[in-house]
């Protein structure tokens, strides 16, 4: 049998929770969006909490492998705290809590202040916990280093040499994995130093990776993105050329920026279309034949009234997006609150293999291809 990589991305509403499940059975969780409302049969969104204990269970495990936080805003970390076994305090352990063995979060995390306001209480008790992670010097990655993470860690007692084996900057490769001894890798495009230095800044700081699959001479690539604006996009499309990264701009499914907001793509919405700024545009040019775009959001309405309303998802966006994909002759653009209806939306699970990516509407119904497999291109 030949060995596959899944990404599943849960149907969690204007919200983000997606799982990497790797050939050897490794598990990355990105984001955690709970909310208890989806406990009820009523409610069209995924039980996330049970759907997750069940799926451990079912494999014999009691922890992820890493559990990355993007970012703490509410619809990223919802009800993670009441989930997680946390190690900085014994109110947050036991109780069949899921362990994490090694805990990624952006630099901004660690050092926003909670004066400020906006932080909610599990922001803060995350904040404390990857604190103390980064204090004992073990099961964590940080995401950039400026200089207010180094003056941290002075205060603290610490130096940044001491722990500059838990910290990653953008350009770079993420730790612990490579594609040589794992079949994948991680490429950080976020966040920036210059984004990490600000305290208002926390989806321009969020955590974005170009993740990598091989399979012998074949390469996949996969964008996981955090909540991010389109002059983020732009200053990555920018580095990453001038830098001689063109080829980490490349993408086969592309978990598009911040629930389909038009915001990832311009500054002004568009009556009709949003119409991506030039750079952005070159990303999105980047994707290849066969590839998905995957809206992590509520059901987009084609309406006047879905024009019209402010928060995303953005149709206009939506229309922007599809319209690129056939320029490039991709497959699908999906919205995870649709698939494989809006009445029951179950989890979106691509699968990665040597002879290419397909998606599967759900485990229950996996002999059941949404789309036929082709070829994988050569690395």
């Amino acid at each position: 049998m030949s060995k596959e990589s899944k990404v599943i991305i849960y149907p969690v509403g204007n919200g983000d929770s997606s799982q990497i499940l790797l050939s050897d059975r490794r598990r990355l969780l990105f984001d955690f969006c709970h909310r208890t409302e989806a406990e009820s049969a009523d409610d069209a969104r995924i039980d996330l909490k049970s759907v997750l204990l069940e799926d451990l269970k079912a494999d014999n495990r009691d922890s992820m492998d890493v559990f990355a936080i993007t970012h703490a805003d509410d619809d990223h970390i919802a009800g993670s705290t009441e989930f997680f076994h946390l190690e900085h305090a014994e109110k947050y352990q036991g109780d069949g809590r899921v362990k994490i063995k090694t805990l990624w979060v952006p630099a901004a995390l660690i050092l926003e202040k909670a004066e400020n306001g906006s932080m909610s209480s599990e922001a803060k008790i995350w904040r404390q916990e990857a604190r103390y992670r980064l204090r004992e010097g073990k099961g964590i990655q940080v995401f950039s280093k400026p200089s207010k993470l180094k003056e941290w860690l002075e205060k603290a007692g610490l130096s940044l040499e001491s722990r500059k084996d838990l910290i990653t900057d953008a350009g770079t490769l993420a730790k612990g994995f490579t594609l040589a001894n794992d079949g994948v890798e991680f490429f950080c495009h976020s966040p920036f130093i210059v984004n990490s230095e600000q305290e208002e800044l926390r989806n321009d700081s969020s955590l974005i990776f170009q993740v990598r699959f091989q399979f012998g001479a074949s390469e996949l690539d996969y964008f996981a993105f955090g909540d991010t604006d389109y002059t983020n996009l732009e200053a990555i499309v920018e580095k990453s050329k001038r830098h001689g990264n063109a080829d980490r701009l490349q993408w086969d499914l592309l978990n598009i920026p911040h629930h389909c907001s038009y915001k990832a793509l311009n500054s002004e919405k568009g009556a009709r279309i949003t119409e991506p700024t030039a750079l952005v545009q070159e990303f999105l040019k980047a994707g290849r034949r066969d590839s998905y775009l995957v809206s992590s959001s509520d059901p987009i309405s084609e309406t006047s009234e879905g024009e019209a309303q402010k928060q995303p998802p953005h149709v206009q966006a939506k229309r922007a997006y599809v319209r690129s994909l056939q320029k490039i002759e991709g497959r699908r653009f999906v919205v995870t609150m649709e698939e494989p209806n809006k009445r029951k939306p179950e989890p979106l699970i691509f699968v990665f293999t040597e002879n290419g990516l397909s998606l599967k509407s759900s485990e229950k119904t996996a002999s059941a291809k949404v789309s036929t497999i082709r070829p994988a291109r050569a690395g």
